[in-house]
């Protein structure tokens, strides 16, 4: 029960935000400055505080990485509405306001009140909107963060719990199945960064989605190169960051997708063997999954994880490649062998 509870809610989460971003207005750039709102607060959090700080001893940096962590919601009110085009100043304006607050409470603060600019900037003469826009987003961002944070954030700390719990009842089947959606989600428009920091995965759930990040990467670079998907630089960059590539995953989606899930089953596998812990949420990314386990566990034994991990994607993207090469050949053969239609 705890296993199909903890599924059943991440799969109801992956929904939400999957129709989010095809349906809602503006939503596919609204997930993308939420992306980038993950990146400039945890992804510094991550390096800085705990590897920088904690593991390096360097105490500047730890300061400067827990001051980027704890303002994940500012950094999405901000992110979220530049990236729909609101002025920089409303944007601003509404980041400020939202002091305190989670991710996913700035993310929606954001999000309304690049509309709510775009009301006043329409009825108000140059000048004139932005004195009072900003004296209006401010409250307006205060109110929208603080009364959906609660209520957002009950929510997502419940599937977080639930996925946590399902994770210990049963690791290993865990591991396969949320390494493998978790790398799917890191190659689609969606962000595994964006996802994992809102959850608040951390512990060995964490570390699962780091390492299956990490070793789904090569799952992708032996696929794009041996199905001929792009030049070396492109292959490299998917590898670095699957995002970079994204009308490559678009136009061959099923075959991207179906190789990530299996290289991330099996690095999630290789995670719970050698039991990854990772505190870091919002690391779920091929270069800040490959840091971020470093502060946490053992530094030998999260280089055998890394190693076994890029041989499991290694092998999963060699194993599907095969299979994809196979029946584009029979496929091909068949059209080849079709007879001639006449005209």
């Amino acid at each position: 029960m705890e296993l199909l509870k903890g599924i059943t809610l991440l799969l109801a989460a992956l929904t939400a935000f999957s129709l989010f971003s095809r349906f809602a207005p503006h939503g596919t750039k609204a997930m993308g400055g939420l992306a980038s709102a993950a990146v400039a607060s945890f992804l510094v959090e991550a390096i800085h505080a705990y590897i920088s700080g904690d593991f390096l001893g360097i105490d500047i940096l730890r300061e400067t990485g827990l001051a980027a962590g704890s303002m994940g919601g500012p950094a999405a009110a901000a992110l979220v509405a530049l990236a729909l085009g609101a002025n920089p100043v409303f944007a601003i304006v509404a980041a400020i306001a939202t002091k305190g607050t989670g991710i996913l409470a700035g993310f929606i603060a954001g999000y309304l009140c690049y509309f709510i600019s775009k009301v006043i900037e329409k009825h108000l003469p140059e000048g004139i909107d932005i004195i009072v826009g900003a004296l209006v987003i401010a409250p307006c961002a205060y109110v929208i963060a603080h009364a959906s944070g609660p209520v957002v954030g009950s929510i997502m700390a419940i599937i977080g719990s639930a996925i946590t719990g399902a994770t210990t009842a049963s690791p290993y089947v865990m591991g396969f199945l949320l390494g493998g959606l978790i790398k799917m989600i890191c190659t689609s428009p969606l962000s595994s960064m964006a996802l994992t920091a809102i959850l608040g995965l951390t512990g060995l759930p964490m570390g699962i989605a780091a390492i299956a990040c990490v070793g789904g990467s090569f799952t992708n670079g032996i696929l794009m190169k041996r199905l001929k998907l792009g030049d070396r630089n492109k292959v490299i960059a998917i590898m670095l960051e699957p995002l970079t590539q994204a009308d490559i995953v678009t136009r061959n989606a099923f075959k991207i997708y179906s190789c990530n899930f299996f290289g991330g089953a099996l690095s999630g596998l290789v995670a719970v063997y050698f039991n990854i812990i990772n505190d870091a949420p919002g690391t779920a990314a091929p270069i800040p999954g490959l840091l971020a386990p470093f502060a946490f566990n053992e530094a030998g034994t999260v280089v055998m994880a890394i190693i076994a991990a890029s041989i499991c994607g290694i092998a999963a993207g060699y194993v599907g490649s095969s299979i994809h090469l196979k029946l584009d050949e029979k496929r091909a053969n068949k059209l080849s062998q079709a007879p001639a239609v006449a005209t």
